[in-house]
């Protein structure tokens, strides 16, 4: 069980800024020439123009409207993780050190039971027993009959759910499901005509005013305001980062707490931050409404999110992978390998497709894909416009059911010994014998291939979708590339069972 907003704190470092000052007034402090200032009066301009600014008159209003359905949770579980030793108190936990008879430190850590002390059984650690443990996160009414949103990582694991109103009544709470992927849960408890708030319809706009109302540091109840900073940020701690990015105050305690927008809709939950000591410094990231509204949904069906499977593994379109596909920009994702048996192999989805679009909508990168998919029914037919051989075409695909547990296994083999020979793009090569395709025995470390990652070990799948497996090969499709006119190779590999596209020059001069 995790109570904090987000246990994966990233430190952020070195900003900088540099600082122009400009003298306003007076004679000193004005420096143009008078020629100067007739070319700036005759340069053109586009008149940029607001509407009046509208008096701010706080947030007290919406604050009192929506706080009745704002609740705090506070969650119970075990800990089962910590080792205890006689000697140390219940809080101080810490493996004692392996150490020599003779080494100095040795009857200090004795003291504590350590090696060779009196600690247990020829100083061994001893298991302690199971501590309670509380934690405490944020949530929102969606129902007048009880239905609770907050995160998933404030609930995951817990024995008991608690749920305390402002006013300090307590409820306890059933967990109807969670979604790891997400981080969302949806709990419930008993009750009739309860307060409840709705979700946002529509997006919030970089820029608008957002409310944050939560429980930090166990201080229920707690507001904060700020603007929307960004949105569609991909944070990393999902599968599908589609993240508000906000800057009201957000800390330990309010994960699962609703941010509002000014008419008291949930425009998204919070969930994570960025922090280099666990404290709000303005950068805090909130899952949007249409996604909560989504997941939710099926939560609250039958406990458990199911979504679309397409089955490919895919990576981002770069600029040099655009350029030995023949696309004009880096856009869409790109196939790596179709799985055995998915739907996307079955309708004939191949390795180097680039998809483009699902049902006419365009697909900017491999996360957007993921997302997209995701977001539709199993059994949903999707059509694919594929960037393939130089042209687009449509593919139709009837997704299947994403297995949360699916995992891919992948026998690395053990290459022989074979005779190396050198290409011109200044990798060593040799025949893999062990698998398809050619090994990297040696790279020049200052060549191309160098520089775009290619290392000793790699295998060589392919060169512009044609398979390799030897040398000759290799530079055939290397010449055929360069007489085609284009100035970059698209090239598969595979290291450590992954498998990647890349775009690789075949000339420094671009």
């Amino acid at each position: 069980m995790r109570s904090d907003v987000f246990s994966r704190t990233r430190k952020w470092i070195g900003a900088s800024a540099l600082a122009i000052l400009v003298g306003i007034g007076g004679g000193s402090a004005f420096l143009a020439t008078s020629s100067q200032v007739a070319t700036a009066q005759v340069q053109p301009a586009a008149q940029i123009s607001l509407p009046a600014p509208v008096q701010p008159t706080g947030f007290a209003d919406l604050v009192d409207t929506v706080k009745p359905a704002v609740v705090s949770i506070v969650v119970e579980g075990e800990d089962r993780g910590n080792t205890f030793r006689p000697g140390q108190g219940d809080n101080f936990n810490f493996q004692m050190p392996d150490l020599p008879e003779d080494h100095p430190l040795r009857r200090f850590f004795d003291q504590f039971g350590g090696p060779g002390g009196e600690g247990g059984p020829e100083g061994q650690a001893q298991p302690q027993p199971p501590r309670r443990v509380m934690g405490a996160g944020s949530g929102f009414i969606i129902s007048a009959d009880g239905y609770i949103v907050t995160n998933n990582h404030v609930v995951d694991n817990a024995n008991k759910v608690t749920v305390v109103f402002e006013d300090g009544d307590e409820r306890v709470a059933t967990v109807i499901g969670t979604d790891e992927r997400t981080d969302l849960a949806l709990i419930k408890i008993d009750g009739e005509n309860l307060p409840f708030v709705k979700m946002a319809e529509e997006a919030p706009r970089v820029g608008d005013w957002v409310v944050a109302v939560g429980n930090p540091f166990g201080l229920g109840g707690s507001v904060t305001a700020g603007i929307v900073s960004a949105s569609g940020r991909d944070i990393g701690g999902s599968s599908y980062g589609d993240f508000i990015q906000i800057d009201a105050a957000v800390n330990t305690g309010n994960s699962g707490g609703p941010a509002f927008n000014l008419r008291g809709e949930v425009v998204g939950v919070n969930t994570a931050i960025f922090s280099p000591n666990g404290g709000s410094v303005g950068i805090a990231f909130a899952i949007p409404s249409d996604t909560v509204r989504n997941i939710v949904e099926d939560l609250r069906d039958d406990g458990t999110v199911t979504r679309g499977y397409l089955g490919v593994g895919i990576q981002n379109v770069t600029r040099d992978l655009a350029d030995s596909l023949g696309l004009t920009a880096p856009r869409g994702a790109l196939v790596t390998e179709p799985a055995e048996g998915g739907p996307a192999l079955t309708a004939g989805i191949q390795s180097g497709d680039v998809i483009l679009s699902v049902d006419g909508d365009e697909i900017s990168n491999a996360l957007d894909l993921s997302r997209t998919i995701a977001g539709k029914d199993p059994e949903t037919p999707v059509a694919l416009t594929v960037w393939r051989n130089g042209a687009e075409q449509t593919v139709n695909v009837t997704l299947g059911t994403l297995d949360e547990t699916r995992t891919a296994a992948v026998e690395t083999p053990t290459p022989a010994e074979p005779v190396p020979a050198e290409s011109v793009v200044g990798l060593t090569l040799v025949p893999n014998s062990g698998g398809d395709g050619l090994l990297v025995q040696e790279v020049d470390p200052t060549s191309l291939a160098a520089e775009k990652g290619i290392t000793v070990g790699d295998t060589i799948l392919s060169v512009d979708n044609k398979d390799v497996a030897s040398v000759e090969e290799f530079e055939t499709a290397i010449e055929g590339v360069k007489s085609s006119g284009r100035g970059t190779a698209l090239v598969k590999a595979e290291r450590d069972g992954n498998v990647r596209f890349l775009g690789l020059p075949l000339s420094s001069e671009g």
